[in-house]
């Protein structure tokens, strides 16, 4: 049997126009009433009717073209390494099959990446954060794997854009921020390498001074957009330099030279990922490529850590977009099944499971776009204090470990809820669970997040900060009918954080993962009552059904909230 290079590298299908089958599936941004509201809260009216028609239309596309696409590239399409060409020469190059190449146009072109850095021509303003992750959130539901290019492209630009001299932001930012305007260079964030891991400060890629340029020498273990990047940001230290993070510096490192040859660059191999699969991840040498240095070459790992941030709002966006597509599933499956004589929507346990996921959902979503708008501020330096700057961190921080842990339970309950069918590639539950397992891994495990939550606590007084600025929200609700029981929450969780100040160091690392979760919680809890007081009746109900199961209070033999509300909030 003649295996041939179509056998190896698939083309179909090219471009996925919806699927015959089953018509058209509605917009995911049509029925996300959260999603919505936090977009009129958070956008000026211009704005906002601009980003409802868009993401109305990128919804739908999201739900229709780019799902069938993603469930392609997954099962039959997934990008493959070619090392040499015909005449045994090094190409290191990746394919990938049109229809991903036609999701990187279409996703591009929307201004993910551009619109943060650049004018919405129909506005004649500069876009926004909150509408890219809102655009991050609608492609999360159908191919978070995807969504990892697209954030290390967001954390280029936003690291040529902050800490670039011009002639580099000349030569990449335009490139970087293309929306069809010109030739796209997605990016990257090179930062594992074996000897270190989570460990980036034993880091030992090597960066030589040549004339006005650096050559990088070294590998990057676990690189991911490897072969399509346009250029990668790349941490290396400069000969001489000391060891540690502080001796790192931030380099950008084109993959190709200006003539089109490959930068001195090799993919060893890519790596066999258990989920997505969209992003080509690989091990990659360097072997003198050409590199420039990105600003003061003492702040190389500060650079990067405040792209790993955004990164990690980017991993919490991600989950949220894997948690709302496996609700739906859920949702929409026990509508349709029958078992006992009844749909399995009829019955309390059912009700019961739904309303929780429904009420964490709505709950982590419109907490997350809460955090953003912190995030927005200190990002663009808009007025912000040094308390400012500590609370983002220690938001980002939580909210990301939440988030990651919630997108794995939520896959693991739409699997349940299918039955067999949940654990059948023709459903796309398996492939959430496969993608969602990632998120509590890149950007940070809950180990790490946890380590970040200590130092804040002891370096910067980021207890302190928290409990200032939850007093200052809680008071403001103190006409709520939910303030009493949240006030009582409130003394619980200060205790604990009073008792976490004591420990010792070592007995902190240890709680900390569960303090981080504690206090995450009291934040959604403010999020979700504030959304009571402000939008009426479903939402309190919704906060009502969140602080519940959130802080474990129903007794057997309490009333059901769940089913008590389940009505009103499906209406």
């Amino acid at each position: 049997m003649t295996i041939t290079h179509q056998d190896l590298f698939p083309k179909h299908p090219p471009v996925v126009e919806g699927s015959r089958q089953t018509g058209r599936k509605p917009s995911f941004y049509d029925h996300d009433e959260t999603l919505q509201l936090v977009l009129k809260q958070y956008l000026d009216e211009a704005f906002f009717k601009y980003a409802d028609e868009r993401l109305r239309k990128f919804g739908e596309l999201c739900a229709n073209e780019i799902d069938e696409r993603a469930r392609f590239t997954d099962r039959e399409g997934e990008p493959k390494l070619i090392r040499y060409n015909k005449y045994g020469e090094e190409v290191s190059e990746i394919w990938v099959n049109d229809g991903y190449k036609k999701t990187v146009e279409q996703t591009y072109n929307e201004g993910i990446v551009g619109y943060v850095h650049k004018k919405i021509p129909e506005l004649d303003k500069k876009g926004n954060y909150t509408y890219s992750f809102a655009q991050g959130y609608l492609l999360s539901q159908a191919e978070p794997g995807f969504y990892c290019p697209v954030t290390l492209t967001l954390a280029t630009a936003y690291l040529i854009d902050h800490y670039g001299d011009e002639k580099l932001k000349e030569r990449f930012l335009a490139h970087v921020c293309a929306t069809g305007d010109t030739e796209l260079f997605e990016g990257a964030t090179f930062l594992t390498e074996r000897q270190g891991g989570s460990d980036v400060g034993a880091n030992e890629t090597v960066a030589v001074k040549d004339g006005d340029i650096y050559r990088i020498y070294g590998e990057k273990y676990f690189a991911s957009n490897a072969g399509m990047a346009g250029v990668a940001m790349v941490l290396a230290r400069i000969e001489g330099s000391e060891k540690g993070s502080k001796g790192l510096s931030l380099f950008a490192v084109p993959w190709r030279n200006e003539d089109g040859s490959l930068n001195n660059v090799v993919i060893r191999r890519l790596k066999d990922k258990l989920g997505v699969k969209a992003v080509p991840s690989g091990e990659v040498e360097f072997h003198g490529a050409t590199a420039y240095l990105v600003g003061d070459p003492k702040k190389g790992f500060y650079y990067m850590m405040e792209a790993l941030n955004l990164s990690r709002v980017s991993n919490a966006v991600a989950s949220l977009g894997i948690m709302k597509r496996a609700y739906d599933e859920a949702f929409d499956y026990a509508k349709r099944r029958s078992a006992f004589g009844n749909k399995l929507i009829a019955y309390p346990m059912v009700k019961d499971t739904l309303m929780k996921m429904k009420a964490k959902l709505h709950v982590e979503t419109a907490t997350i776009f809460d955090m953003i708008q912190l995030y927005e501020r200190v990002t663009e330096n808009k007025d912000v204090t040094e308390e400012d700057i500590v609370l983002n961190r220690l938001n980002i921080a939580m909210i990301k470990k939440e988030t990651a842990y919630q997108a794995i339970h939520f896959a693991h309950e739409a699997i349940e809820m299918l039955g067999g069918n949940g654990y059948i590639e023709d459903f796309v539950t398996p492939r959430l669970l496969r993608d969602a397992q990632v998120l509590s891994v890149w950007e940070g495990t809950a180990n790490i997040l946890g380590l970040e939550v200590v130092r804040l606590i002891n370096r910067f007084r980021a207890a302190e900060l928290y409990v200032q600025a939850m007093e200052k929200r809680l008071e403001a609700l103190s006409s709520s009918p939910l303030h009493e029981r949240a006030r009582e929450i409130f003394e619980r969780v200060k205790a604990e954080l009073n008792r976490f100040t004591e420990l010792r160091y070592d007995e902190q690392t240890y709680y900390s993962k569960q303090l981080s979760k504690t206090l995450n919680g009291f934040y959604e809890t403010i999020v979700a009552i504030e959304w009571g007081e402000r939008f009426g009746e479903k939402y309190r109900a919704l906060a009502e059904i969140f602080i519940e199961d959130e802080w474990n209070l129903r007794q057997i033999g309490d009333e059901m909230l769940t089913v008590k509300y389940f009505d009103l909030i499906t209406e």
